[in-house]
């Protein structure tokens, strides 16, 4: 025990508290264990009856926060990042604009994938011309990406403007005003299983507060998506091991309150493109191996349903 101390493989936290490891114990620990342990044929089950037929990025990744913090008893955290991959299931079903009131229009948008945008707008056009702007874009873009879209729409308000100018008019108003934004570049933070923080036990007020303070780290998605990019790399190939979340932070993530948590991340990826990243947060004394193969296993099963998808 001393011998361990001394190679500060152990530390003693309080005058009354036994020894514990210490961080550079548990990274020797991980650095020992050799190869991929392969997942049991339940927990296999458990997550392909969960994935198996999501084409959606951000379905799958909502999904996968939830199996992650089932089955390593941690919290599952995952970023899905709009993009190319993701362009037809942003893909344009149909519009509709109904006006409520004076200077208030509510535009409802539909994507292929199912996905209902509404905004509500100020705007006071009148009821007859919003059908006939939605009959337009209906008819002329049904099945154009959001993006396409926009920018076809932009180029004929300048070229037909005359044309029709009534009807331009009032697409150029809704248009404006963000009637048919989407989506595209922004990022869905999926976090599921804090509680599994709270009941694996804390001890000690200086605990009690580190608790505390990962727990509002967590409730924050502009922080959540700092923590994963700070220690998941695009370009790693591997599962990654990241124990004691205190450094490389910086933008309001509190680092004093992240050094007795551990991460187990990954990209995901479809082909070559990363299409966001899933991770496990938990503390220090996490099943490791169990942990990280799921967190490998979920990520190739992420490549492999959505190049089945497309």
């Amino acid at each position: 025990m001393a011998d361990l101390a001394d190679a500060g493989f152990l530390e003693q936290p309080h005058a009354s508290a036994g020894r514990v490891p210490t961080a550079e114990a548990y990274r020797y620990y991980v650095e020992q264990l050799s190869g991929e342990a392969r997942l049991s044929h339940e927990n296999q089950s458990i997550i392909q009856d969960t994935l198996t037929g999501v084409t959606d990025v951000q379905e799958f990744m909502e999904r996968t926060s939830h199996v992650l913090s089932l089955i390593s008893h941690g919290v599952g955290v995952t970023v899905a990042t709009s993009g190319p991959r993701n362009a037809l299931g942003n893909a344009l079903e149909h519009v509709y604009f109904s006006r409520l009131g004076d200077q208030k229009v509510l535009a409802v948008v539909v994507t292929r994938s199912g996905v209902v945008r509404d905004r509500l707008l100020r705007l006071d056009i009148p009821q007859s011309d919003l059908d006939l702007a939605a009959r337009y874009i209906n008819e002329n873009f049904r099945g154009w990406t959001m993006g396409d879209m926009r920018a076809e729409l932009a180029r004929r308000l300048e070229q037909e403007r005359s044309e029709y100018d009534r009807l331009m008019k009032s697409i150029e108003q809704l248009y404006q005003q963000g009637a048919l934004a989407s989506n595209e570049g922004t990022q869905a933070v999926f976090v599921e299983g804090a509680a599994n923080l709270v009941e694996s036990g804390v001890s000690g007020q200086e605990d009690r507060q580190r608790l505390q303070e990962m727990l509002r780290t967590l409730e924050e998605k502009e922080k959540v998506v700092k923590l994963l990019s700070a220690y998941l790399n695009t370009k790693q190939e591997a599962v990654r091991v990241v124990i004691g979340l205190d450094q490389g932070l910086d933008g309001g993530v509190p680092s004093s309150s992240l050094q007795n948590f551990v991460l187990i991340g990954a990209p995901a990826r479809v082909g070559g493109e990363v299409m966001g990243s899933l991770a496990v947060i938990g503390p220090t004394r996490l099943d490791y191996q169990h942990t990280m193969s799921a967190v490998s296993y979920i990520a190739r099963l992420f490549d492999k349903l959505l190049n089945e998808g497309e």
